[in-house]
């Protein structure tokens, strides 16, 4: 069974932080690289972070020095520890392959606001 469950995600103020968690099934983990996508209001969905099965990581630019992507290959789980947040990281956060290459789960939702 394909399954992808983030969690996470809530309302903070500017400048606050956030930890994401993305619990995958183990077919879809286990030896895939899995990134963090955002998809705003209005806007197309971007990929936000990635990890290789080896723990290498890639950030767009909207992240970088401010996310820290992590992954735990025992629990089949990955992370996002955002920090410094910005209203315009406003969005739903999703989790999947990197290439995405499954069924997007629900995401959750990140609002920044004051």
């Amino acid at each position: 069974q394909v399954q992808l469950v983030e969690s996470g995600g809530g309302l903070v103020q500017p400048g606050g932080s956030l930890r994401l968690s993305c619990a995958a099934s183990k077919n879809i983990f286990s030896g895939e690289n899995m990134g963090w996508y955002r998809q705003a209001p209005g806007k197309q969905r971007e990929w936000v972070a990635w990890i290789a099965n080896d723990g290498v990581t890639t950030y767009a630019d909207s992240g970088k020095g401010r996310f820290s992507i992590s992954r735990d290959n025992a629990k089949n789980t990955m992370y996002l520890q955002m920090r410094s947040l910005k209203p315009e990281d406003t969005a739903v956060y999703y989790c999947n392959t990197f290439p995405r290459w499954h069924s997007w789960g629900q995401g959750t939702q990140v609002t920044v606001s004051s």
